[in-house]
């Protein structure tokens, strides 16, 4: 339960251990729980109200697939909302699911873990990035091992409504998010300068988008996104201008734009283009894979 999108995975396990679960559904929601509400630090009644639906309406996959293991885990908003641990409570009451509320640093550590499912990492260290709607999560890891970690509670809808202040972005707005950025970021700065990650690997929805942009400027099919894909620093760059001078109408309009994103990507580009720059990282990969499959590989490993 993220603080834009819900996701719900279901999967079959495998008879024998070592073999891939069989996904049966893969679907999300873009509730946006943070809209509204999140940088006073609480869930306003309409997104309480749409978290509580989907919730009961992933319920009702869970009772038609015949689930026997049901793990549930909340992010940033559900974390630092006064009136989070009453959702908590409610989503029990009126569904039965045990929602976990899980810490900054514990959702790293799944996004590492989802993210070496989908990744080649190699032995060289990245900087792993998950760009959500309550928190930025940067992870510096390889194949093998963290190196270092850390949650900011920066996340895109956060950073929406303290700089989008003009449509299209003004110049000015711009300059402010980055200076924002270079105070909030000290520690990740001081890490990549230490580690000195190789290449960028981004999850969530903006990565997402970056790559269906980049798929239908490509005349590539959407319907199917690869566990992985290369997004050049050209692409980026081209889509980063458009996004820059573009209204939200022509930012729905583009090829491959989710319409929820249209706005909160605009502010993430700034934040990812920022990072590219101070980190001097010149190779772009979205994961498609996060959060939800780091929880089902511990799962599996258990």
């Amino acid at each position: 339960m993220g603080t834009n999108t819900f996701h719900l995975l279901i999967v079959e396990l495998p008879e024998r251990r070592g073999d891939e679960p069989r996904v049966l559904l893969r679907t999300k929601v873009g509730v946006k729980l943070g809209e509204g509400g999140i940088s006073q630090g609480e869930i306003v009644p309409a997104a309480f109200d749409r978290a509580l639906h989907t919730l009961q309406a992933f319920q009702e996959e869970i009772e038609l697939h015949q689930v026997t293991q049901v793990r549930a885990t909340a992010t940033s908003a559900m974390r630092v909302a006064r009136n989070g641990p009453e959702l908590v409570k409610a989503i029990f009451e009126q569904t039965g699911i045990q929602v976990e509320v899980i810490a900054g640093a514990r959702e790293a550590e799944l996004i590492c873990l989802g993210i070496r499912q989908a990744v080649r990492l190699g032995q060289e260290p990245h900087l792993l990035m998950d760009i959500g709607g309550g928190s930025v999560e940067f992870i510096i890891a390889n194949a093998d091992t963290i190196f270092w970690k850390q949650s900011f509670e920066i996340g895109a809808q956060r950073l929406l409504d303290q700089f989008f202040r003009h449509d299209p972005m003004h110049a000015d707005d711009v300059r402010a998010e980055q200076e924002y950025l270079r105070s909030v970021l000290v520690p990740m700065l001081s890490a990549a300068e230490h580690f000195r990650p190789i290449s960028l690997v981004g999850a969530s929805g903006s990565f997402d988008t970056l790559g269906d942009l980049q798929a239908a400027r490509q005349g590539e099919p959407l319907t199917q996104q690869p566990p992985a894909r290369d997004i050049s620093l050209d692409s980026f760059y081209h889509s980063y201008d458009q996004l820059l001078s573009t209204t939200h109408a022509e930012r729905v309009a583009m090829p491959g734009m989710t319409p929820m994103r249209a706005d909160m990507i605009v502010v993430a580009c700034v934040l990812i283009d920022f990072v590219l720059k101070a980190c001097r990282l010149t190779h772009i990969t979205s994961s498609a894979y996060a959060l939800k499959e780091g929880l089902l590989a511990e799962m599996l490993a258990q």
